[in-house]
């Protein structure tokens, strides 16, 4: 039996099951070794593995590593709430760096939840921690939900 829901093609939430399951082949995440460990309706976690290579000149965690797994949380949990033959694109995101990020294989966690589920307009929030469950950044977004074809 077929789990898509319709002849169109899968819904948001079940191509973003099936990375989770299947892995993530191109994109940005095998690039930072980002990888999703939960799934579901309008909520994305991302880990990744905090390594020396994602330092900035003065030694500490890059601002766009951390402003990557946010995005990416947000935007996927995005993703889960469209029903087939629908895209999203982001019109802003905001984020906040707390304290800065660990370089030393810790891993990092991001985790996207959608605040507002409009027609056209939808937007996410997400945090991201270390493996010490300590704050590092918050974010939020807005995307623009289009019809795709």
């Amino acid at each position: 039996m077929s789990t898509m829901s319709s002849t169109t093609g899968p819904t948001g939430l079940e191509q973003l099951l099936a990375l989770r399951d299947h892995g993530m082949p191109t994109g940005i995440g095998p690039f930072i070794g980002m990888a999703p460990e939960e799934v579901e309706d309008g909520r994305v976690v991302f880990s990744a593995n905090a390594r020396p290579e994602f330092a900035n000149p003065i030694g500490t965690m890059h601002g766009g590593i951390a402003a990557t797994l946010l995005d990416s949380a947000m935007a996927c949990a995005v993703h889960t709430t469209l029903p087939p033959a629908t895209g999203y694109t982001s019109l802003d995101i905001s984020v906040r760096y707390l304290r800065p990020g660990p370089l030393d294989g810790s891993t990092l966690r991001a985790e996207g939840r959608v605040v507002h589920r409009g027609r056209t307009i939808r937007t996410a929030e997400a945090e991201l921690t270390d493996d010490r469950g300590r704050l590092l950044a918050t974010a939020t977004t807005t995307c623009l939900v289009m019809a795709l074809g």
